[in-house]
């Protein structure tokens, strides 16, 4: 129950983050970066009476219901969750809000700042086995009947957004469009990765059984112990590898520390650990 509760949250916090970057950023100065939001800013534009959270609601609920008939309910609780809960927030914003309020007009700074904090918020909601729906159900579609991968068809979408809103506000408005897309793409990876980030630890020392024993009582972690032989010396020798984030790394190489100088540590980044005391490997 509290996992569960954990996630709602960070999904909650990632769709609050996604609400400003679009409300505040992206939405005042017409730059479409693909997805559901890309196409509610375009009819927003021909139509300035309906609202982007508005349009971005029924297009959600109304692709949503194509996405279950057509492909299955393959979505969840928490898509359905992050989807709605982003487009009734816009809603909200925009009812008290006039939609031309913005940190910033200048086109670029709009487009960097605007994708890197929609980035941050979409890694959130992401890193929970969760998305914010909208044109995830189309590439899904899409990678169904003509058989493309979910990521071509996610780009292929977005590029079609941008193009469109080219042709409807200016060539220029495009490609800022499209540059905001190949960056939250980035920035979204970035924040998996970081939030995700562990070390992948090996260590060699006459001390192997105290710190095998310290790393499972005191960290509450699991190790894997290998029978190795040095290639110099002949002489046999245990390898114990483990898994720690980064405050459990520090606690242990400290311990090592004050009980074996002449121990031997190799750290690598484990930029993403699945399975039991992390991650879960099964998606909701």
């Amino acid at each position: 129950m509290k996992i569960k509760l954990k996630e709602y949250v960070f999904i909650t916090i990632g769709f609050i983050i996604l609400a400003i970057a679009i409300k505040f950023f992206l939405v005042p100065n017409k730059i479409a970066a693909g997805g559901v939001t890309g196409i509610a800013i375009i009819i927003n534009n021909f139509i300035p009476k309906l609202s982007v959270g508005i349009l971005m609601f029924f297009m959600n609920i109304i692709l949503f219901i194509i996405g279950f008939v057509v492909i299955g309910g393959k979505f969840g609780a928490k898509t359905l969750y992050a989807a709605l809960g982003l487009s009734g927030l816009i809603t909200l914003l925009d009812k008290f809000i006039p939609s031309n309020v913005a940190v910033t007009h200048d086109l670029l700074l709009a487009t960097i700042f605007g994708t890197l904090i929609s980035g941050i918020g979409m890694g959130l909601v992401f890193n929970q086995n969760s998305s914010t729906g909208g044109t995830d159900i189309i590439a899904k579609i899409i990678s169904k009947f003509f058989h493309l991968d979910i990521g071509k068809s996610l780009l292929s979408v977005d590029l079609i957004v941008t193009i469109v809103a080219g042709i409807s506000f200016s060539p220029e408005l495009g490609m800022y469009g499209l540059l905001a897309v190949i960056l939250n793409g980035f920035m979204i990876d970035m924040v998996i990765e970081g939030l995700n980030s562990c070390k992948a630890i090996v260590v060699m020392s006459s001390k192997n059984e105290t710190i095998n024993k310290y790393i499972i009582e005191e960290l509450d972690r699991g190790c894997t112990i290998f029978e190795g032989k040095g290639a110099y010396s002949g002489n046999s020798i245990s390898v114990l590898y483990t898994v720690l984030d980064r405050k459990q790394f520090i606690k242990l190489k400290n311990f090592i520390k004050q009980i074996d100088k002449r121990a031997f540590i190799s750290v690598s980044e484990a930029h993403e650990v699945l399975g039991e005391g992390f991650k879960d490997i099964i998606e909701e």
